[in-house]
């Protein structure tokens, strides 16, 4: 399960023993105002987090990082080294496969 904002500043709040009003008073806003972040009940954007994390001595960290598709690139760089022809022929190839094993009945040529 992934930590939410809420979970992340409460958290943070409590490692520095700053309680909900006094980060509240640092913040320029209301207890209850830091209270609904905490409770999931409103979702701070990103920079409202960040300062929030700063007043309490904090640096939010963000990044982003590749995903697995399950695509595999070495099969794509490998039908890249073919040649236009031979990726159509390749192509025609794997669809009369699809199509020979499809459920459905055939249809007749376009």
């Amino acid at each position: 399960m992934e930590t939410t904002p809420g979970q992340l500043l409460r958290e943070a709040r409590d490692r520095h023993g700053v309680s909900q009003k006094r980060l509240a008073m640092r913040a320029s806003t209301t207890q209850s105002a830091i209270s609904r972040i905490e409770r999931d009940r409103v979702s701070p954007t990103v920079d409202t987090l960040r300062e929030l994390l700063y007043l309490l001595g904090e640096d939010l960290e963000l990044g982003a990082g590749m995903r697995n598709t399950g695509i595999d690139g070495t099969l794509n760089a490998e039908r890249l080294r073919l040649s236009p022809s031979e990726r159509l022929a390749y192509g025609r190839a794997f669809a009369d496969q699809v199509i020979a094993s499809s459920p459905l009945p055939r249809r007749e040529a376009w």
